[in-house]
């Protein structure tokens, strides 16, 4: 696996991402001492698209959702006293 200094990281980052992503792992080092080892991401553009709404019939909101706790809430901020 190839190992680069951050200038040399720095300088050629955009060649070194395009090795990267066609499988050439590489690692950045300073001073010599390994920090980040650099590898593609496995992403597939194919993958299937999180689904809104799946828990749907299986939650039940009650209607006066919004105003749950109003009371105690009023009296922590001294409203209605």
């Amino acid at each position: 696996m190839r190992t680069v200094n951050i200038h040399e990281a720095k300088t050629h980052l955009s060649g070194l991402i395009e090795a990267a992503v066609r499988g050439e792992s590489f690692i950045i080092a300073k001073a010599g001492k390994p920090l980040v080892k650099v590898v593609a991401l496995d992403y597939s553009e194919n993958r299937p698209a999180s689904r809104l709404g799946f828990m749907a019939g299986q939650i039940k909101v009650p209607d006066d959702f919004d105003q749950m706790g109003a009371s105690e809430i009023n009296a922590l901020f001294g409203e209605g006293v």
